[in-house]
């Protein structure tokens, strides 16, 4: 059986790019403004009732992120056909891109699952996962699940951020030792 490449904390977060609704081109992990950091949330897509309740929830985290100096950005492998339909049911003022690929997300090394019926949605699909790039491209954070159930809490993720942020702390990126 093949293995996925899982990115490790302190790589240098790979160069992908999907696209907003206005259809300008975002490249994830690289904020809009200098110095700042940025929250990825990679989520399951429209078909996913978790995935709505969480994206709404992460809006209601967003001024802590903010406050943290984190930037927050979403992306599914959606189609931009259903991420229309599906900002219908989100309350979201934090950029949410569509159209990842496949290869895309073996680059990030995200859980990918088959749908289960053509009802549940048409195409392969991320699994839920969080990558935090610092101000250097590198990956400071990152929270993979296989399932929609488990995904971090937000609370205790916005002040773990705001922690890690100060510099007062001197907190480096945890988890780098290879074995």
């Amino acid at each position: 059986m093949a293995h996925s490449v899982k990115l490790k904390a302190g790589d240098t977060f790979p160069k992908i790019e999907a696209t907003l609704l206005d259809g300008s081109v975002v490249t994830l992990g690289k904020p809009q403004e200098q110095g700042v950091w940025q929250a990825v949330f990679v989520y399951r897509g429209k078909h996913c009732p978790l995935c709505t309740k969480y994206l709404n929830e992460i809006e209601s985290y967003k001024q802590a992120f903010l406050d943290a100096g984190v930037e927050v950005l979403a992306v599914s492998a959606d189609s931009k056909q259903q991420l229309q339909e599906h900002v219908t049911q989100l309350d979201v003022s934090f950029p949410i891109a569509y159209g990842l690929s496949e290869q895309q997300m073996k680059e990030l090394g995200v859980y990918i699952s088959v749908p289960r019926s053509e009802q549940e949605t048409d195409h392969n699909f991320s699994e839920p996962g969080l990558f935090v790039v610092n101000e250097n491209g590198e990956l400071h954070v990152v929270d993979l699940s296989n399932n929609p159930f488990i995904r971090p809490e937000l609370g205790a993720l916005t002040r773990g951020l705001a922690w890690i942020r100060d510099p007062n702390n001197h907190y480096p990126i945890r988890g780098t030792l290879d074995y």
